[in-house]
């Protein structure tokens, strides 16, 4: 009797486990840790409404100086290492919302694409994140950093130029107070491959070189967003190749 009863807990468990730490777990459940943290950070110094409010994957995350990248704004890191732009959309009241950020910038999809999603799964997951953002903070302006082309991951170039065209293309054509950052073609060489000076040893992250590239292109469009719409240039997708 005490070995079934041991056995019927264990069975009890497993799928309790299951839930918290599978492949089918909740955005919740695998970044419990990460928003536990934002938390705490949040109790020490919550973050004031009406800043410039940065999501996203590792990209974001280990932007290392971005405090100071963009002193001219009150600038929000919730950037999550790992992360997909589905996971930001599951996410978006507890890592967007709850700040009333008046500018929203937003670097995901690479991780999407390396999981094995397609283009079009990454647009909609943007897409299910923008109305979630907009819902709540209508006035809030929503920026894309295109998906970065790495060393690392060259064979999934093709799709990065398929998702940066789509969600180029959404943002100019169907959601007024957005823009699109095209860091993709600056981050090419003239062969059309991805430009390894901008990266460190893994291939995959960025060095120094390779943020302060980013610092430059996304700065003009904060610029640009506190100066007023009027001076923002419509998004404008990739080139095709």
């Amino acid at each position: 009797m005490a070995f079934r009863a041991a056995v019927a807990g264990l069975l009890f468990w497993l799928p309790c486990a299951s839930l918290a730490t599978g492949p089918g777990s909740t955005p919740v459940a695998r970044w419990g840790d990460t928003l536990a943290a934002f938390e705490r950070s949040d109790r020490t110094s919550r973050p004031a409404p009406g800043g410039v409010l940065f999501v996203g994957s590792s990209s974001i995350r280990l932007w290392p100086r971005i405090t100071d990248d963009f002193r001219q704004v009150t600038v929000i890191n919730r950037g999550f290492g790992g992360s997909t732009m589905a996971d930001c959309s599951q996410l978006a009241r507890q890592l967007v919302v709850q700040y009333r950020p008046r500018h929203v910038i937003v670097y995901a999809g690479d991780n999407d694409l390396a999981e094995g999603r397609t283009p079009r799964q990454v647009l909609e997951s943007f897409q299910d994140f923008v109305n979630i953002v907009r819902s709540e903070l209508p006035d809030a302006r929503i920026s894309y950093i295109s998906v970065k082309p790495s060393p690392l991951r060259e064979p999934l170039l093709d799709k990065a130029r398929e998702v940066n065209g789509l969600i180029s293309r959404y943002l100019q054509e169907q959601l007024p107070n957005a823009s699109y950052i095209d860091v993709f073609t600056a981050m090419l060489d003239g062969d059309g491959r991805p430009r390894t000076d901008l990266y460190g040893p893994d291939r995959l992250h960025m060095n120094a070189t390779g943020y302060a590239l980013w610092r430059q292109l996304v700065t003009t469009h904060i610029l640009a967003a506190q100066a007023g719409p009027e001076t923002i240039a419509p998004a404008v997708g990739p080139p095709a190749r």
